[in-house]
């Protein structure tokens, strides 16, 4: 496989990003439009109230223009126009992003109520539910109506199962998820941007075993934009990604799943993610139970999402976004090696 288009993808949107945030950043101080920290947070981040939200923006365009950059370089050095008209992995690029811009619209739309009100609520939990639901449903309709589905998923290690028309709602369902759990991951300065990129080099590297030139452009994207961000989001982050930032990279990790057509192999490439997700699940459902039980409600965890947990005891805020990320690279490794024997 020619590397030249990943290169260049990896290049433009780290670039476009980095370099984004020199005109985002003062806009958003211009205007005002800063993050509000809820007070039942860890009292430290009262510290960041104010710090410049929404920067999603700046690595959702980089991606795109990233995206655009790679499949350029694909459509000069493969197979001209037939390849960039007839190509399932160009349709799957162009209804993942997509699908990712959709998400980011929500998660944007979310973000603007929080900063006209100046309070951290947003959307309704109902109201933002419903939006994700339709999108998700309309991205796995137009992979049916395109011929692009299947109802055989790879489980790693396990083989490939057929698993019928419960494909559909189960894949619906995961995609409302994983989006979902990458909104939870984004807490701590630098957590989801450098998560996302630990799991964007698996993508990268399942995409080259796999032979997919388009999904590898599409991986590469993400890991420069995810970097690039990093260059203003790193610890002390002078921008937060806000819910339009979380999303739209919930949106692309997921379209890189369905596009490689290994969706299951989330359960490795997203298990920060997902443990995120499970923390909050457990937590409320353990305390809701023992304040019927008792009167009071228990907690397992200090705090959740999870990564305030390791907080509350003590850990930096570096030291939990290096941990994370070995994890990731861990489950990462671990999915490459399946996915190597596909």
């Amino acid at each position: 496989m020619d590397n030249m288009p990943v290169l260049v993808t990896v290049a433009v949107s780290f670039l476009a990003t980095a370099a984004f945030g020199f005109w985002l950043i003062p806009l958003m101080r211009k205007v005002k439009y800063g993050q509000t920290i809820l007070e039942i947070g860890p009292r430290w981040h009262k510290s960041k109230q104010g710090t410049p939200t929404m920067g999603g923006f700046m690595f959702a365009c980089g991606i795109i223009v990233g995206v655009a950059a790679g499949v350029v370089m694909l459509f000069t050095g493969v197979g001209g126009v037939g390849y960039l008209f007839g190509s399932r992995e160009i349709f799957m690029i162009v209804l993942g992003v997509m699908m990712s811009i959709g998400f980011g619209l929500i998660g944007f739309i979310d973000d603007y109520i929080k900063v006209v009100k100046k309070r951290n609520l947003g959307l309704s939990e109902r109201q933002k539910l419903m939006m994700q639901f339709i999108l998700a449903a309309g991205y796995i309709l137009a992979m049916y109506l395109s011929g692009n589905d299947s109802t055989r998923v790879d489980i790693p290690f396990l083989g490939q199962y057929d698993i019928g028309l419960v494909y559909y709602p189960l894949a619906i369902l995961g995609i409302v998820f994983i989006v979902n759990v990458v909104n939870f991951t984004d807490g701590i300065d630098g957590l989801c941007a450098s998560v996302t990129f630990t799991s964007s080099l698996g993508f990268l590297m399942i995409a080259g075993i796999l032979h997919m030139e388009g999904m590898s452009v599409m991986a590469a994207a993400l890991a420069g934009g995810t970097l690039g961000f990093l260059v203003w989001n790193l610890n002390p982050a002078k921008i937060f990604m806000g819910d339009t930032g979380s999303m739209f990279l919930g949106g692309m990790v997921v379209a890189l799943a369905f596009g490689l057509g290994i969706p299951v192999f989330l359960l490795f490439l997203g298990i920060i993610y997902i443990i995120e997700g499970l923390s909050v699940v457990i937590q409320t459902t353990y305390f809701k139970h023992t304040r019927r039980k008792y009167g009071k409600g228990k907690r397992i965890f200090k705090m959740t999402p999870i990564h305030h947990h390791f907080e509350m005891g003590g850990w930096s805020e570096n030291k939990i976004v290096a941990v994370f990320c070995f994890i990731q690279l861990i489950f990462a490794a671990l999915a490459v090696y399946a996915a190597s024997n596909i």
